[in-house]
């Protein structure tokens, strides 16, 4: 039987926005709704920031090749990034969430949690707190969210994931390992792609089959990520809500479905990744000194390379230039690149939410 946490006494809400960028860009374009949209570059070389959830329909992802984009559904509207706005409302809904709790922590500029365990308005309930956040960002912002309402972050993200788009999700602490025991693992947090494909070698498909697995058996297979496995397939999560949690770094990294082994094909990838990373140095409004380049080859084996500049990354054109300076000595790689990142630190902020460095494919 799984045992109960302090943790359990908490009551945490997880708020995503749905599809953030593109129902913006919806709902100030009355032309663009209904109809499937991806905001980003549709150049050759552009990659989607967002899909509208018709796109969606026809399988457009975020961090998706805009030619891959468009082979998909023909019919995609592209709309150019409006980070200002963007940032605007995010602002709008933080400031919602701040008349309900202190305890607030962002994860991005559509998507934080918020720890309610203290009923500041007395509505009862995390799940009525939920509910009237959830109400007023439609009635304000003219844009739905959804919300997992849980006694840890881990399910409460998850939750949130449950109904969208416009959905509500609760997970009281009773059904917390059942709810985990339910799902696949690849849409734990903090599996991505690469392990989650580890995971179906090993005969572990869902939560359940991760729960069976015993600690040491773990521990060898995924070293120190064993343990936040090995209590998120119980539903423990010991985390707290950390208000005003900054990120140490900025970025984007991608996995290939197939390893890359020619120049041209590697430079190539590295020009979306640069698209996605910058996408997101741009929404964090952060600048930064030190250029990272992260680099898997076909036998796993990663290689890191970074340069520090005396001042700031200004723009898309040097982040790309300083990544190419660093990828350059490494080729070719023998057996190809499964992955490539470039991650940027030694912030500097504009006073908004960060978005660590995430796994794009």
């Amino acid at each position: 039987m799984a045992r109960v946490s302090a943790a359990a006494t908490r009551k945490i809400i997880h708020i995503d926005m749905d599809a953030f960028y593109a129902s913006v860009e919806q709902r100030d374009a009355p032309e663009l709704r209904g109809r499937p949209v991806a905001v980003g570059g549709a150049r050759a070389r552009g990659v989607v920031a967002a899909a509208s959830y018709e796109a969606r329909a026809y399988g457009v992802r975020s961090a998706m090749p805009s030619v891959t984009a468009l082979r998909r559904c023909p019919d995609l509207v592209f709309v150019p990034p409006r980070f200002d706005v963007y940032r605007a409302v995010s602002q709008q809904i933080h400031a919602i969430f701040a008349e309900y709790t202190e305890l607030i922590e962002p994860l991005s500029l559509d998507e934080a949690y918020l720890d309610v365990t203290e009923d500041v308005r007395g509505l009862g309930s995390a799940s009525a707190i939920a509910e009237q956040i959830r109400a007023r960002i439609a009635a304000e912002t003219r844009l739905t969210a959804s919300a997992g309402v849980s006694y840890n972050k881990f399910i409460a993200k998850l939750a949130s994931d449950q109904n969208k788009p416009d959905g509500l999700c609760v997970i009281p602490p009773g059904r917390g390992a059942a709810f985990v025991a339910s799902l696949p693992v690849k849409r734990f947090h903090g599996v991505g792609p690469v392990t989650a494909a580890k995971m179906a070698r090993l005969g572990i498909e869902t939560g359940a089959d991760l729960r069976d697995r015993d600690i040491a058996f773990l521990r060898a297979q995924f070293g120190r990520h064993a343990d936040y496995l090995h209590g998120a397939a119980r539903g423990v999560d010991e985390r707290p809500v950390r208000a005003h949690r900054e990120a140490k770094s900025v970025g984007a990294e991608r996995t290939f479905e197939t390893n890359l082994s020619e120049t041209v094909a590697i430079e190539e990838a590295l020009e979306r990744v640069a698209d996605a990373a910058w996408a997101r140095i741009e929404r964090a409004r952060a600048r930064g000194r030190t250029v990272t380049l992260k680099l898997r080859r076909a036998d796993f084996a990663t290689i890191t390379r970074a340069r520090s500049l005396t001042a700031p990354v200004e723009n898309r054109t040097e982040l790309v230039a300083i990544g190419r300076a660093l990828l350059a000595p490494l080729l070719p790689v023998a057996g190809g690149i499964r992955l490539l990142g470039l991650t940027l630190s030694g912030l500097q902020r504009d006073a908004a939410p960060a978005q660590a460095a995430l796994p794009l494919g």
